[in-house]
């Protein structure tokens, strides 16, 4: 994706000119940041904020690689002005981990080769985990329809749904909710 520069270089700037101030959570950290409000808040995830598991993928909205939990639900980042995200907690796959541990859907791609490029992993997987937050129990159904906005171009679609499998029965067993 392109660097798109939201501000002007700080030589050009006048008090008139400067973007108003937004407060963000984002993975459980709160950010004050200056960007135009219509800014998509993934330009400033990856671009300000350096948190680039977050992919770009078509822009439209349409791929899912930009998917992020903004309230708990999961929404594609290029779409969502970050003026959207002010009053939610945000959590990208890098806010997963805890501890040291990763979660256990990070975790079950990894153990299930659910990837080839693995361009589109970051968004499987926030589509996995709120999938399973609401409903760990999930059937087959189900995880398919929840990563149907999902487009993996490789073909990890077996290993994917079987990550996912595994990981719903490690969440219904207790190992992390």
């Amino acid at each position: 994706m392109p660097r798109r520069h939201c501000i002007p270089p700080a030589s050009r700037l006048t008090m008139f000119d400067m973007p108003p101030q937004l407060e963000l959570e984002i993975n459980g950290r709160r950010y004050d940041i200056r960007f135009d409000p219509e800014t998509p808040l993934l330009q400033v995830l990856r671009d300000e904020l350096g948190l680039t598991g977050t992919k770009y993928g078509c822009g439209e909205g349409q791929c899912g690689a930009c998917t992020v939990l903004i309230g708990g639900s999961p929404r594609r980042s290029c779409q969502i002005p970050a003026r959207a995200a002010a009053a939610k907690p945000v959590v990208t796959v890098e806010g997963l981990e805890r501890d040291g541990q990763l979660h256990p859907v990070q975790q079950a791609f990894i153990d299930a080769g659910a990837f080839q490029c693995a361009y589109c992993t970051p968004g499987m997987i926030m589509s996995s985990v709120a999938l399973l937050e609401h409903n760990p129990r999930a059937n087959t159904t189900e995880i398919v329809q929840s990563l149907n906005g999902n487009i993996c171009r490789c073909g990890a679609h077996p290993q994917i749904l079987a990550a996912v499998q595994a990981a719903a029965q490690k969440i219904v067993r207790g190992h992390r909710s």
